[in-house]
């Protein structure tokens, strides 16, 4: 896969790829150029079947600061449209590939930084990063984030953060379900890639179609929601890896993954 980008570095050597958003000098802010990067790159990801998991990390000491402010002044709506355009369609394409993403966040997430650590579908934390969503504070309110944020914490606690743009810390952030794991700083990318490396114990298969029925199903009733997922378990019932799952798991042996 491609591996020169100008805001982003990839290494996808292994089945674990690693994404890093590459611009400390500001903050790993999210400008329309990096969002269409790494939306393009995570595409491109999600098309090789040697990849099983991505870690989405940030260079420096700040996860993500959010929107470019620089990019947010004297606009017209459509270039404001272009921007949020280009924001829906990362966060959308993290949960569309296959992979599970996991977010290692070693410093502070704000704005669209916290509602990219919220749209992953995994985040580990150093026990130094804080998340927040201050856009109230400087009249621009977080309604994007605000989607991915009721949807991992729920709303009460999703409203205290909105409507306060004060920080909380990363154990607070794991207590109300923000992100999986806290890990001292000295720690944080070990941890972070054992708990990738976990998932590519599994069938490439089975994990990509769960991820694709969990987030079908989330948002349906729960007859919608069993009638949904009794038909996917039916056809992973049927898949290669399914069957040779069972079979080792009775004949107690380690299975052999083919990916179909």
């Amino acid at each position: 896969m491609q591996k020169s980008y100008e805001n982003i570095l990839v290494d996808a050597n292994s089945p674990v790829a690693r994404v890093t958003l590459n611009r400390p000098e500001r903050r790993n802010a999210l400008s329309l150029s990096l969002m269409k990067e790494l939306t393009s790159c995570l595409l491109e990801i999600g098309e090789d079947r040697s990849i099983q998991a991505v870690i989405l990390a940030g260079a420096g000491s700040v996860f993500s600061s959010g929107h470019d402010l620089n990019e947010m002044r004297e606009g017209t709506i459509n270039d404001y449209r272009r921007i949020f355009d280009a924001c829906v369609d990362l966060m959308t394409t993290i949960q569309k590939i296959p992979q599970p993403v996991i977010a290692e966040v070693q410093g502070t997430a704000t704005a669209a930084g916290c509602q990219l650590v919220a749209t992953c579908d995994l985040a580990i934390a150093s026990e130094e990063a804080k998340f927040a969503t201050p856009g109230v504070r400087i009249g621009l309110f977080c309604s994007t984030p605000m989607v991915a944020l009721t949807r991992a914490i729920g709303r009460k606690k999703a409203l205290e953060m909105l409507l306060t743009g004060t920080p909380i810390d990363a154990l607070t952030a794991m207590e109300w379900g923000l992100i999986n794991r806290v890990a001292p700083a000295t720690q944080l990318q070990a941890e972070t890639l054992k708990l990738a490396e976990q998932i590519t114990e599994a069938s490439s298969f089975t994990v990509g179609l769960g991820k694709q029925a969990f987030y079908t199903q989330i948002d349906l009733d729960q007859t919608k929601a069993y009638d949904y997922t009794k038909e996917i378990m039916s056809m992973n019932a049927m898949a290669e890896d399914a069957q040779e799952g069972i079979g080792a798991f009775l004949e107690k042996r380690k299975p052999c993954w083919t990916g179909r």
